[in-house]
């Protein structure tokens, strides 16, 4: 046990004893490697002190360089400021110089021209002085006052004014008239060129083809009754002569030819020829007539364009194709206007609806005229107004023929279409017109007598038969109406030759069997 526990002491001891040796061996050690540590630290000290003076000088050295360039470059430039501060100072020198020469010259031309300005108040004062003494002068020597020859001046001088403005307006208004004469001939160029219509002259006979001779022997009739029946209801003549299969209607009214012409062709296809048949088929042609002469304005209303038109008026239109003006048939030549009117409307950008329209019924009163007495003109007006046709239609009927002024320029466009229709080459014959009127005044002297019914100018106005009422006039006064007839175309118509007076006076007794 002894032995055990003092072996535990000395193991212990031991161990203390290996402790401190180890401690101070690791303190031996610790102790060089410190040394040793310093030494390289102070080196290394030493070294980073000799780094950083080396590195201290150049900086120096560059800082010293840098600011050795920056003082070179600034006393450069205070140099050149310098300079320029001596240029500039030498520049204001010589203004100044420039400006006291300047200001001296100044001085002097002041004193000159306030010498030439009080010269000239002198000089003023004695053109004045001479003015008024000129004027009383004057005056004395007129007679008028200052005033007065100023106000007579300033007036000639106003007539000189205008004087010269009336020699300008008349230059302008003979420049603008040339214009506008070229400018018009040539819409009436264009216009006539668009418009190229075709006109068939009336003849004053018409022609009817029979299917044989033995025909003609049958229009004729027992002892001419048939002849004579076609004549008194149509009032044309019948000129059977030897021309084989042909039967000549001779007649200056177009409407009676063309219902002469109509039943006698119905008479011939129907083969029945008497009297009675005869007045049937007239009065059937008549409404053919009629319903041709309705037909004849729809179709002028359809070709130029012109709608809304009362039927009454297209009525009238129509019968405008059995009307002629110095050869010249109405109806195409007022669809010829309609249509010239509405070219030259398109070209000087007016209503051209409104300008066929007027140009279409410029002429309406001719269908009129041997029914209503009066000038056709005052007759269209009428028809117009009745038919509620506007202001600028109506007035453009009244203005065509130069009745009235025209005062738009619709009317001034009708007015030369008229003319243009009317005058161009070959339009109208002067001499049938001529004939037509003077056979329509005939039957109008006729018509004139009391008991007078029915009047028709036949044999080229050779002859005139007269259909009298017989409850009005009897034998024994024929004889005196024919004479007071005869008296009175002999004192009022101009005529070749002689005119044949015939009355007829037919008496018709009418019953019915039942």
């Amino acid at each position: 046990m002894v032995q055990w526990y003092i072996a535990a002491i000395i193991g212990a001891a031991c161990a203390v004893v290996g402790t401190i040796i180890g401690i101070v061996i690791r303190r031996a050690i610790a102790e060089k490697q410190i040394g040793s540590a310093e030494q390289q630290a102070k080196k290394l000290l030493e070294d980073a002190i000799k780094a950083a003076e080396t590195k201290r000088k150049e900086y120096l050295l560059d800082a010293k360089d840098e600011i050795q360039k920056s003082r070179n470059e600034l006393e450069r430039e205070v140099k050149e400021r310098r300079a320029e501060l001596t240029r500039q100072e030498t520049r204001l020198a010589n203004k100044e110089d420039n400006l006291d020469k300047k200001a001296e010259a100044m001085e002097k031309k002041e004193e000159t021209l306030a010498k030439k300005v009080k010269e000239a108040d002198e000089v003023k004062e004695k053109i004045e002085q001479l003015h008024e003494a000129q004027l009383k002068l004057l005056e004395k020597i007129s007679g008028y006052s200052a005033e007065e020859a100023r106000a007579m001046l300033i007036k000639n001088l106003e007539d000189d004014v205008k004087h010269e403005q009336a020699q300008k307006l008349m230059e302008l208004e003979a420049e603008f008239k040339e214009e506008a004469d070229k400018k018009a001939k040539n819409i009436i160029s264009l216009a006539i060129a668009k418009c190229a219509a075709d006109h068939v002259s009336e003849a004053t006979i018409s022609v009817v083809a029979l299917p044989n001779d033995e025909m003609k022997g049958r229009i004729i009739g027992r002892e001419g009754r048939n002849v004579r029946a076609i004549e008194n209801l149509t009032g044309v003549e019948l000129i059977i002569d030897d021309t084989p299969e042909a039967i000549t209607i001779s007649g200056f009214d177009p409407v009676r030819r063309e219902t002469a012409r109509i039943a006698i062709e119905k008479l011939i296809s129907d083969g029945r020829i008497h009297p009675t048949r005869i007045e049937e088929t007239v009065e059937k042609a008549k409404r053919e007539v009629e319903a041709s002469i309705k037909q004849a304005g729809e179709k002028a209303t359809f070709e130029t364009g012109v709608h809304g038109i009362n039927i009454e008026l297209v009525k009238l239109l129509g019968r405008l194709k059995y009307r002629t003006s110095y050869g010249q048939n109405v109806l195409d030549h007022s669809i010829e206007v309609s249509a010239l009117a509405g070219v030259m409307a398109a070209e000087l950008g007016a209503d051209v609806t409104l300008a066929k329209r007027a140009g279409l019924l410029h002429d309406i009163g001719k269908a009129l005229t041997a029914e209503i007495e009066g000038s056709h003109v005052q007759i269209g007006v009428d028809i117009a107004k009745k038919y509620k046709e506007s202001k600028e239609i109506i007035h453009a009927i009244e203005a065509h023929h130069g009745d009235v002024e025209a005062q738009t320029i619709i009317a001034v466009i009708v007015q030369a279409a008229d003319a243009i229709s009317a005058a161009r080459p070959g339009a109208r014959r002067e001499n049938l017109e001529n004939y037509i009127k003077r056979l329509e005044k005939l039957e109008e002297i006729a018509k004139s007598f009391d008991g007078v019914e029915k009047t028709f100018a036949i044999q080229a106005g050779r002859e005139i038969r007269i259909m009298v009422k017989p409850e009005q006039i009897n034998d024994d006064k024929m004889a005196l109406v024919a004479r007071d007839i005869v008296k009175k175309i002999e004192s009022e118509l101009e005529y070749p030759g002689q005119i044949k007076v015939n009355l007829i006076r037919e008496s018709r007794v009418v019953d019915y069997a039942k």
